[in-house]
């Protein structure tokens, strides 16, 4: 392995400039070209527990665990035994299996409030799918969503703000129909009110509200007191449906996740990541009364081949188990996570820099910013060239953030005090830097 100061990356460089010929910038998913931060993006090689391995042989302590996914920690033996033991007997069936049905027995008994739960293969089909069902169960078309908050690549959701709360958003993509856009209302991140204000604009008229409880593609924004639950008032008023998207935070926040750590019931709730296990699938579920108009049930269609996936269904099934047996899991992984933030925090006031260092269960993210920072529009104020210095000193430690200033990051129970010491004081020779 590779330990020197200096790391080189020539491997990796090499194999970025591969894969831009053949697929567009180089990466299937934005955020993994390192664009906002400059550089070229590290390939992985390999992984175990908290490391990461690159295909120059350097080693990295994960933060991002997938996005959210290993929150078991990379190859976990029980997880990957699993997932082999399901391999040897078929990949794929396209026909129903009882692992399907396992595993949705597991997760409706984890989750409040869910009666039936369906499989698909991505937080973006959850999503999409989730609001679909709203609209067809309600009757209506108009849905909220909230700036910054981020609930995959469909289109109802690449919507940003119009001049004012209670205009119509405009499409931030090409592609996305102004017709689809019309029928998306942007409310801000924290603000009861802007929310009160488009359910009297659009009396009648809105089917659903769509939120991250905790957002994470904003940095870790966590709701202030009172706030879900005066969106859950104003739905229940309104006759909207209420849905969580708890993709990121969907067993990782507890094993019954947002809804149960921050004691709210949503109508409708969006899964993924950790669901998965570290394989692609995404789940949505709610009341029976609601999932009943799914086909082949009801009406509202929606449908994946590679949904249930066996392979998929066994890594899901695996985690949720261990998950379950194991509830303290939680516990460590906040303490863990609160001891990380802790020294971060009080490097950076004794070295006099403005910051924000927001953090719930284990997840958390740094601004550079004085501004308390609550929302899209506050987050956007921190200052990105002291974040870009900041990630790449890290990446060149060994050390591997998410390489943006609006991700959360995600520990995983793989993680040693002793990993998170040494983050620190690396994190402590940056500081040293500017």
């Amino acid at each position: 392995m590779n330990t020197n100061t200096e790391r080189s990356t020539e491997e990796s460089k090499k194999l970025f400039e591969l894969a831009k010929k053949v697929i567009p910038g180089g990466v299937n998913s934005p955020v993994r070209a390192f664009k906002s931060v400059g550089g070229s993006p590290i390939f992985i090689e390999s992984a175990k527990g908290a490391y990461l391995y690159d295909a120059d042989g350097n080693r990295y302590i994960d933060y991002i665990a997938s996005w959210g996914p290993m929150i078991l920690g990379h190859a976990h033996e029980e997880v990957i035994d699993a997932v082999a033991k399901t391999a040897v007997k078929g990949t794929s069936f396209g026909i129903p299996t009882e692992l399907e049905t396992k595993i949705a027995e597991l997760a409706t008994q984890m989750a409040p409030n869910i009666d039936q739960i369906r499989f698909v293969n991505s937080g973006t089909e959850a999503c999409m799918s989730a609001v679909r069902l709203a609209r067809g169960f309600t009757g209506k078309e108009k849905l909220i969503k909230f700036s910054g908050c981020y609930h995959g690549h469909a289109d109802p959701f690449l919507i940003e703000a119009g001049s004012g709360a209670m205009t119509f958003g405009t499409p931030n993509s090409p592609g996305v129909t102004k017709g689809t856009a019309k029928d998306t209302l942007l409310a801000r991140y924290n603000n009861l009110e802007s929310v009160q204000e488009l359910f009297s604009a659009n009396d009648g008229q809105i089917a659903a509200v769509i939120i991250e409880p905790v957002a994470g593609n904003m940095g870790c924004i966590p709701p202030k007191e009172g706030f879900l639950e005066g969106i859950k008032e104003l739905c229940n008023q309104h006759d909207a449906l209420f849905i969580f998207d708890e993709v990121m935070t969907g067993f990782r926040l507890s094993t019954g996740g947002a809804q149960q750590f921050l004691g709210i019931d949503a109508d409708i709730v969006t899964y993924g990541k950790v669901i998965g296990g570290g394989l692609p699938v995404g789940a949505f579920g709610a009341r029976k009364e609601i999932m009943s108009f799914l086909a082949p049930e009801g009406p509202v269609y929606q449908a994946g081949t590679l949904s249930g996936n066996p392979l998929a269904m066994t890594a899901g099934f695996s985690t949720l188990q261990i998950l379950q047996r194991d509830p303290k899991l939680y516990e460590r992984l906040s303490d863990k996570t609160k001891h990380l933030s802790e020294m971060m925090r009080a490097e950076l006031k004794e070295k006099g820099i403005g910051f924000q260092l927001n953090q719930l269960g284990s997840m958390m993210s740094l601004h550079f910013c004085e501004q308390e920072v609550v929302d899209f529009e506050t987050s956007s104020h921190g200052n990105n060239e002291m974040f870009k210095k900041y990630f790449h000193f890290m990446l060149n430690q060994g050390i591997y953030l998410p390489p943006s200033a609006y991700e959360s990051y995600f520990l995983n129970d793989a993680l040693s005090y002793a990993d998170l010491d040494d983050t620190a004081q690396i994190f402590r020779s940056f500081l040293k830097t500017i």
